[in-house]
């Protein structure tokens, strides 16, 4: 693959030789918020508004325990071999979920992902949950939410689920569904099945050219239900994966904030945090009140005098008083802060009047995250070194976007289990020997994305 055109940061993009021959990290570093710190600086993110480093290890890290989906996205980044792989063994899957914590220790935010994770045995999901609720990190669960039912949600939550995240869009081909305003009644039903769980809730949406007409439909529609919804996260279209590559103009994260923007009729500043490289993560929260909504981070330099107050602590998304409380208090320890602190408040609510009265005085907060995933051969060097999004592998953990660019490298990888056996991704078996390397022999019913036109 050639070095050009360069990329917004100015640097190549990472050859296939250079893709081919990265690895994940093996070792736990001995100080993982150093080691944060010291990935931000050299990649030269290092800043007042920094969260890594600072407040966290690592945004998240992906943990994949099934391959397996039961819907055919249009821009799925899952390998075209994806429905031939087996789902990871139970102590496997516990072991990585060990490396995770060694890797970022405490509070560190998990996805339970795939596939689907919710085509998992149901035992198993709950047991996933439960050992990372217990290595003293937060579990989320990530599913398209088809198996996601009431009660599967209240095991999860009584396991010690934090949040669950929806992902529902036009690309997924659901049936009876022609575009992102018709899928709003199946995302109101979503909202209801988590109600007085105490989950956080959030909403996934992949951004491409055929919804990006509706994203402030999108807004609206969740700033309207911030009562049940904790955040929306708008993903950008990337060509990776089985998935076919995206027609029509390519999708930019200030393209998106401005639509964002429009949605909620009011300024929004998505500069106001920062989640590792400033290319791939955009964050900001809001207020909302009878239908008004009001930026809560459009004082840039008060929000950095926050983080500093906050550096060290943690917040616990289910509880939100007790997140305010502990706002309030550190901001306290820094004198003058907490005064600023109350009239910027102050000020947002004098924004909200009319909300607020014509509401009964019922407020809630609501965030929007934008997240610009790179192509599988657009990789830039100094992205992938401050990622903000890991994926476990079996070696250590790598950039997510790394990982989907070779994801067969580590999908289709024997493991070996503590016994001494092998087991065998391809044939859910064990055995004595390591597996050799073999080709998946795909059924017609396994294919999915770009290869399922190739046998239809």
């Amino acid at each position: 693959m050639p070095d050009t055109p360069l990329p917004a940061t100015g640097q190549p993009y990472l050859t296939q030789a250079q893709i081919a021959a990265a690895s994940p990290v093996a070792a736990p570093p001995s100080d993982p918020m150093s080691f944060a710190r010291e990935r931000m600086r050299s990649t030269g993110q290092w800043h007042a508004l920094q969260t890594l480093g600072r407040n966290h290890t690592m945004g998240c890290v992906a943990l994949e325990i099934t391959q397996r989906c039961n819907l055919d996205c249009t821009l799925c980044y899952l390998s075209e071999s994806a429905e031939a792989v087996h789902d990871l063994p139970l102590a496997e899957v516990f072991r990585r979920i060990d490396l995770i914590h060694a890797h970022y220790g405490d509070d560190t935010n998990v996805q339970v992902t795939g596939g689907d994770p919710t085509l998992r045995n149901r035992l198993e999901l709950i047991a996933i949950v439960r050992r990372i609720a217990e290595r003293g990190m937060r579990p989320s669960l990530f599913t398209n939410g088809i198996r996601a039912t009431r009660d599967l949600l209240a095991e999860l939550t009584e396991a010690g689920l934090v949040d669950v995240a929806f992902h529902v869009d036009t690309t997924q081909n659901r049936r009876g569904f022609t575009d992102e305003a018709s899928l709003n009644p199946l995302r109101l039903d979503y909202i209801a099945r988590t109600r007085g769980l105490g989950l956080s809730v959030m909403f996934n949406t992949t951004v491409h050219p055929g919804n990006f007409h509706e994203v402030p439909i999108l807004a609206r529609f969740f700033a309207d239900r911030a009562a049940g919804v904790r955040l929306a996260s708008f993903q950008l279209a990337a060509e990776t994966g089985r998935g076919a590559a995206p027609a029509g103009q390519p999708i930019a994260p200030d393209t998106v904030a401005a639509a964002l923007q429009t949605g909620t009729g009011t300024p929004i500043n998505f500069r106001g945090l920062s989640v590792g490289h400033h290319a791939c993560n955009r964050y900001t929260m809001m207020l909302v009140a009878g239908g008004q909504v009001a930026d809560l981070m459009r004082d840039t330099a008060l929000y950095a005098d926050i983080m500093q107050a906050m550096e060290g602590r943690t917040l616990d998304r289910r509880r939100p008083w007790h997140c305010v409380a502990t706002v309030v208090l550190a901001c306290c320890s820094r004198g003058r802060l907490a005064l600023r602190l109350i009239a910027a408040f102050a000020g947002v609510l004098w924004q909200l009047r009319h909300g607020l009265i014509a509401s009964r005085f019922r407020i809630h907060k609501i965030s929007f995250f934008i997240h610009g995933f790179m192509g599988a051969r657009c990789l830039e060097p100094d992205r992938i070194d401050s990622c903000s999004f890991s994926v476990m592998t079996s070696q250590g953990p790598i950039s997510m976007c790394l990982h989907n660019a070779k994801r067969d490298d580590f999908v289709l990888r024997p493991s070996k289990g503590a016994d001494g056996r092998w087991w065998n991704p391809l044939t859910g078996g064990f055995g004595d020997a390591e597996p050799a390397p073999s080709p998946p022999m795909l059924t017609r019913a396994m294919h999915k994305g770009r290869t399922k036109a190739w046998v239809s």
